[in-house]
């Protein structure tokens, strides 16, 4: 009887490119299931693609273990792992034609069924009819639909996917990331993509993995992570705006909450000129039209400043009062069966 697929398993990986240095990944452990798709999101630096790459074998790990099946594959060649890799730039082949490039991993199979496979691939990523023409004839949406095409010519057991739209403009880049979910989804391959832009991993993965100086510091469905960041540095990677104490809640905006809450978009609204008793009496710092709304920059009173929503266009120095809509607040902490270590 063929045993059931366990996926991928990281364990206590860490990566260590010189010695004395900071790890570039720090005893990461991570589970991916088969057919499920993991972002990894993190500033550059924060080791996300280090640990893509030792998962992939390009890089040997300092100690730790990267298993398939339960099966350890630290001494398996990077060709042998059955993993599909596919990187930022597509890494396509100049003198080879679309076709050429998707076939290039099928060159093992007959002549007929790998023209059929090819066909199959080009349907679905959206080109058919583009197999003849040259890889320097097609925009680079395209290529990297290309690109995307021939990490999953082979099958893979493990799709690893490194910053594969960061070249691209943020309208082509939010497109493709939807497109790049529904077509590891139809093919059912297990994936982690790795990126540093938040709504591409929000709208790619079913888990996001949140990567801060080498370590994995969350885990969790996209609204889960949205809604109870794990710390203030989650909640900076998010651009969920100021973190608060709840003294300070309670001082500034009279609005009793346990533990730490971030302003986040949406959860102060301004009114002016500043006036009655309630909310906090604060300067505008800058005002602007954006999403169909006006939204104010305001400063608070230990110097920071927040995004606050505004029926009326304010100049900077103008005083406005500001209060607080506590269903929009965002709690910081709150445990998940998903945190990292």
């Amino acid at each position: 009887m063929v045993s059931e697929s366990r996926g991928l398993s990281v364990e206590n990986l860490t990566v260590i490119y010189e010695p004395g240095a900071a790890p570039a990944v720090d005893a990461v452990s991570l589970d991916v299931v088969p057919g499920q798709i993991v972002a990894l999101l993190g500033a550059s630096g924060s080791g996300k693609s280090s640990l893509l790459r030792a998962v992939a074998g390009l890089v040997r790990p300092s100690s730790g273990a990267v298993r398939w099946d339960g099966a350890d594959v630290g001494g398996v060649p990077v060709h042998r792992r059955g993993f599909g890799l596919m990187f930022q730039d597509g890494q396509l082949f100049p003198h080879r034609s679309v076709a050429g490039n998707i076939g290039y991993a099928l060159n093992h199979l007959p002549r007929a069924r790998r023209r059929a496979r090819v066909a199959e691939l080009l349907e679905l990523v959206g080109l058919e009819g583009y197999g003849e023409r040259a890889v320097s004839q097609i925009s680079g949406g395209q290529a990297q639909r290309v690109a995307l095409a021939r990490s999953l010519a082979a099958e893979p057991r493990l799709l690893l996917l490194d910053e594969p739209l960061s070249s691209l403009d943020k309208a082509l880049r939010s497109r493709l990331a939807s497109d790049i979910r529904a077509m590891v989804t139809a093919t059912g391959t297990t994936t982690v993509h790795v990126t540093h832009d938040q709504d591409e991993a929000f709208a790619v993965a079913d888990l996001v993995g949140v990567m801060e100086d080498g370590r994995l510091v969350q885990l969790d469905a996209p609204a889960a992570l949205w809604s109870h960041p794990a710390d203030a540095g989650v909640v900076e990677l998010l651009g969920q705006g100021p973190v608060l104490g709840s003294e300070q809640m309670e001082a500034w905006f009279g609005v009793t909450a346990s533990g730490e809450a971030a302003l986040a978009p949406g959860s102060l609204v301004a009114e002016g000129p500043a006036s009655g008793s309630t909310g906090l009496e604060a300067e505008v710092v800058a005002s602007r039209f954006a999403r169909g709304s006006t939204e104010l920059e305001v400063r608070l009173p230990d110097g920071r400043t927040a995004e606050a929503g505004a029926d009326m266009e304010h100049r900077p120095g103008d005083r406005v009062r500001v209060s607080v809509r506590p269903d929009a607040l965002v709690r910081l902490g709150t445990p998940s069966s998903h945190h990292g270590q």
